[in-house]
């Protein structure tokens, strides 16, 4: 049994460092702990109560937006049917004067057809005999003696030309 019972002196002294640890611990280290308790519930109180605010100003600010949208919507509604009006006014006059200035435009641009296409015939014709001329030239500066130097001599000519 007395392996079991402890004695006397080893209780004594077992009560008495477990007594001094806890005065320790108690004078030096539960009082920053508690500092330290206190200070993080303030701020997690402090952080909640900032959450409802943003809370209470974001339901004001979300009322707000739409009001706002709503006015938005009905002045978008407004200014689009004047669009609207201003557009088919606009076409009505357009199809009037286009019907005015069309028969002149098209007696104006048939005239003007003729005249480009005459000029373009006439730069055409002198391109050709410019071309001609050039062609000519070559062929008689070079000696071609037989048909096959002739056919190749042109078929570089052609090659060398380049028409737009």
């Amino acid at each position: 049994m007395d392996l079991i019972t402890p004695g006397t002196g080893l209780i004594f002294w077992q009560l008495f460092g477990f007594l001094g640890l806890l005065f320790i611990l108690i004078k030096f280290a539960w009082k920053p702990m508690l500092d330290a308790l206190e200070e993080r519930e303030s701020s997690i109180e402090n952080a909640l109560k900032a959450a409802e605010t943003a809370r209470n100003e974001m339901a004001n600010l979300k009322a707000e937006n739409e009001k706002l949208l709503t006015e938005a919507r009905l002045e978008r509604d407004v200014i689009l049917k004047k669009a609207q009006e201003a557009s088919v006014k606009m076409i009505e006059d357009a199809k009037e004067d286009a019907t005015k200035v069309g028969a002149q435009m098209i007696a104006n641009a048939k005239a003007v057809i003729e005249t480009e296409k005459k000029a373009a015939l006439a730069d055409v014709k002198s391109q050709v005999a410019a071309l001609s001329l050039e062609i000519t030239e070559k062929l008689l500066r070079k000696n071609l003696s037989n048909d096959k130097a002739q056919k190749e001599l042109v078929d570089g000519f052609v090659n060398e030309l380049k028409l737009n």
